[in-house]
């Protein structure tokens, strides 16, 4: 699936993957695990919580020891509050799915009375005195191991839930049991547009993989009405059918054993309602040129969604082929996986349109089908027939796609020299979906913002459509043909889709410039992997609930994944990641894995520096949360390298237990850009030492941003890196000078720099030109402003605008407000120019607005640049005269990329009506598509109107929201955490917690 995780920043103009586009403020909610953090509560159970808050003793703190004169006075203040925003880009996992129920506040607790102590130490004695008393009876089974003395007693017995008709369920566990695995699926539906439901039929050929009594598999929401058995050759004969709701698990129980070997076929007739949320068999509506209603059918599976659509064993590791029926009125089309094989007149005057039989074998997440009106362009690419899908009035907008899709897909034929195994390969735009992507195997499902573009687009806006287009034909190879064992595992395939995307678009589209957005990729893993709600690459702990695994998918397991990959391939000499790349995937090709089984095919063709294995090293980085804070200190030619976890939490606690083996790298003032000048040192210990010439006057870690740390460099070492950039910007790379940025602004939430040195640092950025830095620098300073804004601090507001203008204001208005060509140019304008406009600086808002007017005067003809859109548009959303105006173009355009910008802007009113009326109206569906609501809370809580307002919305308004949202799912996490992200006061943490 593809990254729920892009953001879509307030001031900057970054929106790459559809599903992935919500930054993170540090929310409110991450530190309420930390019982240091908060001694008036106590520590929660991770189960407890609803959500993290973050501890606003932290954005308070003062942030360095250095003293300023009272000129600088309030800018120390405002340091105070970059807690709350340094780390802005990552999305918040929610906790385990059980508690999503709204909290009493906190109150404060008593001292018990002494009564109330002797009372309870009666009932204390009581029940270790009967435990002890149990323990010794025969039979008893309190030990791991049983009694310490055999006994004739029976032994306790399993015990097992009940099902819906009150008869015990013959399953106890939310895993299905290995005894059976399916071998075929044989699926006919007939989904009824007009009163939303469906008929179905699935027939389950498995074979038996050891004796059993029971057959156990998923289901949910699925009437069955008949079930039949078959074993071997035998007589089908019918069975009863046990469900499990809680588990959403169904079961069919035998007297006699089932034996080994033998090969049954499970018959199940059923009814079902398409879903009426974005998941599963659900439908869908949009309004056609002429302004009718059109409705269509469409899946979305993953990850634990294709038991809302026909009964089966629905989890990865039970791969199976497939064939599909799809029983449909004429004026529609069916598609699936697989090319039509025929079509069948029925009777009744519907079609049966039946798919060939897959020709390899599948995970259910990855099984779809759609029913709908729409048309398409088609090319042949290595015997592989594209196609691009959308509704009639926007199949003028899928060219770029055809064409993008077209070259990537030979480019990964060759790259990973294995050929895309079927014989077509559909994308589809479908006008209400809530992910960004979905790679179904043959039949990949797009939101329509994610697909279509206008050919006079903008690249920025080009860039979006490549980078999801690429995330996803990644996955045909890595998560269709080789998948992981478990979602515990989930990043084998998503990291390595994240990292492909952005190698592959940076080898066959270098003009849309994506190593800029890479970086911020990495910085937004840092952000939520920072926190202790964080949790390792691959999870060792129980995720088994489908909220469990919805809640895998977050910037850990995607960008934290894919810079894992990339440190990885930096660090291993040239050629060998490819290598083992290619070696695990002809190994595993059809299979499923683990994460050792990466490693272990990396390791058969590595040659590592030192003789480190990739196994060892790695492990350090995928079975443990967070990432290593590297200290440098200098004393003439020895520096000692220092590591410790980067956590953020309010006793600033270095946690000395975990360690990682680090692939440092460093450049010195000597030779400093170029990819020759690297040096590396692995800094498996605590502290270690390494040797450099005493001429040497300062040392960079971490050349370009290839390693998942941070540095710290201390005064000295800070001292130098600014006088350098001030002596000559371009002494480091660009990447380089964006992560010290970074860095600085990081180490200061963490209290390890004082804001003066921030500030320092920011000095050199006057004469800064690359995108990546201004953005950087932007991004930080327009988040510490947009919490300041939100608090009674008029005065530090004031001097914080006052900077942030005065710092960039000439590079501002400098910003010419043409067609600008270059992706970089377009991104650094953009972010310039937002943030401007957004600050109410007269000459962003006087240009913006007479652009706004000669767009509309010309009837929308006289084109705004892509990549000034939401600049413009935002500013005229103030006026009420051009919010309307908006809304009117937003009803009417069909341009999807310009559409999603005008939803922004109408979000951004300060007018308390307006916010009221766009929440409501996007909450109910219709003018505004309910998949826009985690955009329009964000947007609105950006707002100095809306942040109080949306929190309220929210919580009036969970029930809807979680009819429409899967609970766990990234939707959710998102407005969580929006509604939260602009708090940052204790009132305000007590109620969220």
């Amino acid at each position: 699936m593809e990254d729920p995780f892009d953001s879509e920043r307030a001031s900057l103009p970054r929106n790459m993957i559809e599903n992935s586009m919500f930054e993170e403020e540090p929310d409110v909610v991450d530190l309420a695990k930390d019982s240091t953090a908060f001694p008036e509560f106590p520590a929660l159970d991770p189960d407890e919580v609803v959500y993290e808050p973050r501890s606003s003793r932290l954005l308070v703190r003062g942030l360095g020891e250095n003293d300023l004169d009272d000129e600088e006075e309030d800018y120390e203040s405002s340091a105070r509050l970059l807690g709350m925003s340094f780390m802005n880009r990552s999305s918040t996992r929610s906790p385990s799915a059980s508690p999503y129920i709204r909290q009493a506040p906190p109150r404060s607790c008593s001292r018990p009375s002494a009564r109330m102590l002797v009372v309870g130490v009666f009932i204390l004695v009581l029940v270790t005195s009967m435990a002890m008393v149990l323990y010794f009876l025969p039979g008893c089974t309190f030990t791991k191991n049983g009694c310490p003395k055999a006994n004739s007693s029976t032994p306790m017995e399993l015990v097992y839930p009940k099902s819906t008709n009150g008869e015990l369920f013959p399953w106890n566990e939310l895993r299905l049991p290995a005894s059976v695995r399916p071998v075929n699926y044989d699926l006919s539906l007939t989904p009824n547009l007009t009163s939303m439901t469906f008929t179905g039929r699935t027939i389950i050929n498995m074979i038996i993989q050891h004796n059993t009594k029971r057959v156990v598999l998923h289901s949910s929401e699925i009437n069955i009405i008949k079930a039949t058995f078959q074993v071997g050759e035998g007589k089908s004969v019918e069975v009863k059918v046990l469900e499990y709701k809680p588990w959403q698990q169904i079961a069919v129980s035998f007297p006699g054993d089932l034996k080994e070997g033998q090969v049954c076929v499970l018959t199940l007739d059923y009814t079902a309602n398409l879903s009426h949320t974005y998941d599963g068999f659900y439908n869908s509506s949009y309004n056609d040129k002429t302004g009718a209603k059109r409705v269509l059918a469409a899946t979305q599976f993953e990850p634990q969604a294709a038991r809302k659509a026909f009964p089966c064993f629905d989890e990865p590791a039970f791969k199976a082929t497939f064939l599909v029926r799809i029983t449909r009125e004429p004026e529609y089309i069916a598609l699936s996986n697989m090319p039509k094989a025929k079509t069948t007149t029925l009777p009744s005057g519907m079609l049966e349109d039946e798919f060939e039989q897959t020709s390899v074998n599948m995970s259910t997440y990855l099984v779809a089908f759609i029913v709908a009106n729409f048309t398409s362009i088609t090319r042949n690419v290595s015997n592989t027939l594209v196609s691009v899908y959308s509704v009639p009035e926007k199949k003028e907008h899928t060219q770029y796609a055809l064409d993008t899709a077209s070259r990537l897909l030979q480019f990964y034929n060759t790259v990973f020299d294995i050929d895309y195994p079927l014989r077509k390969l559909d994308l589809v735009a479908i006008p209400d979906f809530l992910a960004g992507a979905m790679e179904n195997w043959g039949l990949i499902t797009f939101r329509e913002t994610s697909l279509l573009v206008q050919n006079q687009s903008s690249l920025l806006d080009k860039q979006l459509i490549a980078n999801v287009v690429a995330h996803e034909l990644a996955h045909q190879w890595f998560g269709n043909l080789v998948t992981m064992r478990w979602w515990n595992d989930l990043w084998l395939s998503e990291g390595f889709a994240t990292y492909w995307q952005y190698a592959s678009l940076m080898t066959e589209f270098p003009q849309l410039y994506l190593g800029n957005v890479f970086l911020e990729e990495q910085f937004k893993a840092m952000a939520k992997d920072s926190l202790n709600s964080s949790h390792p690459v691959s999870v060792s702990a129980q995720v088994n609930t489908p909220e469990q695994v919805s809640e895998m998918f977050d910037s850990i397991t995607y960008e934290k994944g894919a810079s894992l990959l990339l440190m990885l391939n930096s660090t291993l000499p040239d050629g060998q990641f490819r290598k083992g790349l290619l070696e695990y995937l002809r190994q595993y090709r059809g299979s499923n894995t683990v994460t050792d089984d990466l490693w272990n095919s990396i390791t058969r063709v590595q040659v590592l520096p030192q003789q480190e294995s990739v196994s060892d090293m790695m492990r350090t980085w995928t079975l443990q949360k967070g990432f290593p804070l590297v200290t440098v200190s200098r004393k003439g030619g020895e520096v000692t390298l220092t590591q410790e976890h980067f956590l953020l939490s309010t006793d600033n606690t270095t946690h000395t237990s975990s360690l990682w083996h680090i692939p440092v790298t460093y450049v010195n003032d000597s030779c400093s850009s170029a990819p020759s000048c690297r040096q590396m040192f692995t800094l498996r210990n605590k502290t270690a030492t390494l040797k450099v010439s005493e001429s040497v006057k300062w040392l960079k870690l971490n050349y370009m941003n290839t390693g998942f740390y941070i540095v710290h460099y201390g005064d000295e070492g800070w001292a130098a890196l600014i006088d350098a950039l001030k002596t000559d910007v371009s002494t480091l790379t660009p990447h380089d000078r964006t992560s010290l940025i970074h860095n600085i602004f990081s180490l200061s939430r963490l209290g390890r720099v004082s804001f003066r040195q921030v500030l320092s640092l920011l000095d050199y950025t006057t004469n800064e030109t690359e995108t990546a830095p201004l953005t950087e620098a932007l991004s930080q300073l327009s988040s510490v402003y947009r919490l300041l804004d939100k608090r009674p601090e008029l005065g530090l507001v004031a001097r914080m605008k006052a900077y942030i203008l005065g710092h960039f204001g000439p590079l501002m208005d400098s910003q010419d407000w043409g067609v600008e060509e270059s992706v970089s140019s377009q991104e650094r304008r953009s972010a310039l120019l937002e943030v401007a406009c957004s600050l109410g600086r007269q000459n962003c808002t006087d240009q913006a607005t007479a652009l706004y007017e000669q767009w509309t005067n010309s009837n929308q003809t006289n084109r705004i640049p892509g990549d000034l859109q939401r600049a413009v548009f935002s500013v005229a959303a103030q006026s009420d005269s051009g919010w309307l105006s908006l809304l009117d173009t937003y009803r009417l355009t069909t341009y999807d990329s310009e559409k999603r910008k005008i939803l922004q802007a109408l979000a951004s009113t300060q007018d308390p009506r307006r916010i009221v009326w766009i929440l409501s109206t996007v909450l109910e569906g219709g003018i505004i598509h309910t998949q826009e609501l985690p955009l329009v809370i964000s947007t609105v809580s950006d707002g100095f109107a809306g942040h109080l307002f949306v929190w309220d919305f929210v919580k009036e308004s969970w029930d809807r929201i979680i009819e429409k949202f899967p609970v766990g799912s990234y939707s959710i996490q998102s407005i969580v955490k929006s509604t939260t992200s602009q708090f940052s006061t204790q009132t305000h943490l007590e109620e969220v917690s």
